[in-house]
């Protein structure tokens, strides 16, 4: 057995998104980063188009701006998309108004949303939604990743560890690392959170869900675009891309290996046609399984992404998810590991993130509750219908499905606290997406105040200070942002000195110097 005598500050469990992402925001921090991942090579083609094809939130698409990676994370996505990329790869991209999401495949449109009553929310760069593939967003966060410094190693999947008041033990093959603390982003049957000992509770399946790639010998007895059944749910897009749900209670999933009699089988049932597949080229199963860590940490060791919280794929809200876990945690165990943090600062973590699972959860369960197949769930599916389709009800579903409605608990009273900060312009065309990009925290002063230049040197190094007018200001005089771009505290006329100290002493620990 080879051990590394190196001590790593985090060790990472996976290097899906949300663990490259995890690691690149815990370079900002000059720490250092071990990677280890079960498979040998990242790519797949259930990670490329159509299956691959992922919805990003606006709360991630926000990350990803602030850390300058939006334009590579757009750049495959606007490539592809001239040559039946992305965008080609959704049945919905052929219908005439333009769709902005689906609730359990019921779609909302653009040109519904009132998004003026977003009144926090200013021009971006950074928009609501985008498509990516989930092929060429590893592929930037790696490269990212790589650029920063971080070591992934493939091939290597954590199988155990040890923890002791200080440090924790993986082992990995046959090899052991040493690190502070170990990070589980190793999916939904994490290796790490099994090990680890952590609760992992929810409800159980009760469909099996179907992504397949088939050839048909009559590919026109089905009919294009998303049904309900009296069995399930299918959706079908030319020529042979086809998802569906069989309400079995799960029990396809991972029985038996897919072949093309049971994809046969199980879509002559849920589309009640005598449809037949010649071949089957690419195929997977996934549940509405929902279930949750009851905590995010234990000791040494966390967890983020899948590993923390598992739910159906409808309306793509996991990945976004996971990445907002990552973005989360990076700055507060950065700043735990580097002996700044505020007491407490990595508890936050769980208070903040545990909630926003919980919900996404059950936003999943609500729309297999309208996917089964009986009469009084058509029924019910005729009153969301008529409820989407107005301008309250699609402007509801959009701040959830977009994320704009997130917003922490930070305890403040102004309602810009707890949420992310807006895109305010600078005079001089600065905007406030490109002063974030270092990792440190923010105190925006529109008024150029001396007392509150004086507060932030006191955080030197882990506060920026920005004086100047804002273009818009949304009636606000001063603003203080964490690293994750989420505001800790406003003020609309003079500061309160005290308030905004205190403020900052939550966030960013005891000051370097009292002054």
């Amino acid at each position: 057995m080879h051990n590394h005598p190196s001590l790593y500050d985090v060790v990472i469990a996976g290097a899906g998104p949300v663990g490259l992402f995890l690691a690149c925001e815990l370079r900002l921090a000059d720490l250092s980063v071990l990677v280890l991942e079960q498979a040998q090579d990242p790519r797949s083609p259930l990670k490329r188009l159509p299956f691959g094809m992922r919805g990003l939130s606006a709360p991630t698409i926000e990350a990803f701006y602030r850390r300058g990676l939006l334009n590579d994370v757009a750049a495959p996505r606007l490539a592809k998309d001239g040559a039946g990329g992305v965008a080609a790869a959704a049945h919905w991209m052929q219908q005439t108004r333009r769709p902005a999401g689906h609730f359990a495949g019921i779609q909302f449109y653009h040109d519904d949303i009132d998004t003026l009553k977003w009144q926090y929310r200013l021009p971006s760069r950074a928009g609501t939604n985008m498509a990516v593939e989930m092929e060429s967003l590893e592929a930037v966060l790696a490269a990212r990743a790589n650029a920063m410094g971080v070591e992934i190693r493939r091939g290597l999947g954590v199988e155990a560890f040890d923890q002791t008041d200080n440090e924790v033990a993986i082992r990995a093959g046959a090899e052991t690392f040493r690190g502070r603390w170990l990070v589980g982003c190793d999916g939904g049957r994490s290796t790490v959170r099994k090990a680890g000992g952590f609760e992992f509770t929810g409800t159980d399946p009760e469909f099996t869900g179907y992504s397949v790639e088939v050839e048909m010998a009559d590919p026109d007895k089905l009919r294009h675009g998303r049904h309900y059944t009296p069995t399930g749910m299918y959706t079908y897009t030319r020529p042979g891309t086809i998802a569906m749900v069989e309400f079995d209670g799960g029990a396809s999933h991972r029985a038996l290996p897919l072949t093309l009699e049971h994809v046969q089988a199980v879509l002559r049932r849920v589309s009640g046609t005598d449809v037949t597949v010649t071949e089957l080229r690419l195929g997977t199963t996934w549940t509405d399984r929902a279930y949750q860590a009851t905590t995010y940490r234990n000791g040494r060791v966390l967890l983020a992404g899948d590993a923390a919280h598992i739910h159906s794929p409808l309306g793509g809200q996991g990945l976004n998810l996971g990445l907002g876990d990552a973005m989360n945690l990076g700055w507060k165990l950065a700043a735990t590991i580097r002996g700044d943090a505020s007491a407490g600062l990595l508890d936050t973590y769980a208070s903040e993130r545990h909630p926003v699972g919980v919900q996404v959860l059950d936003w999943s369960r609500a729309q297999v509750a309208l996917m089964r197949p009986t009469r009084s769930t058509r029924a019910l599916e005729a009153i969301i219908r008529d409820l989407i389709d107005t301008r309250d009800g699609a402007t509801y579903f959009a701040e959830r499905v977009w994320g704009v409605a997130l917003r922490y608990d930070l305890g403040g009273s102004h309602l810009l606290v707890g949420r992310s900060v807006p895109d305010f312009e600078l005079a001089d065309g600065t905007k406030v997406g490109d002063l974030l990009s270092t990792g440190k925290g923010l105190l925006l002063d529109f008024d150029s105040r001396a007392p509150l230049r004086a507060l932030a040197s006191r955080w030197r190094g882990r506060i920026a200070y920005v004086a100047g007018e804002a273009g818009d200001r949304l009636g606000l005089s001063a603003v203080l942002v964490r690293p994750d771009g989420f505001v800790a505290w406003v003020s609309e006329d003079t500061p309160d000195d005290e308030e905004a100290s205190g403020a900052a002493s939550r966030w960013f620990g005891e000051p370097t110097w009292q002054g």
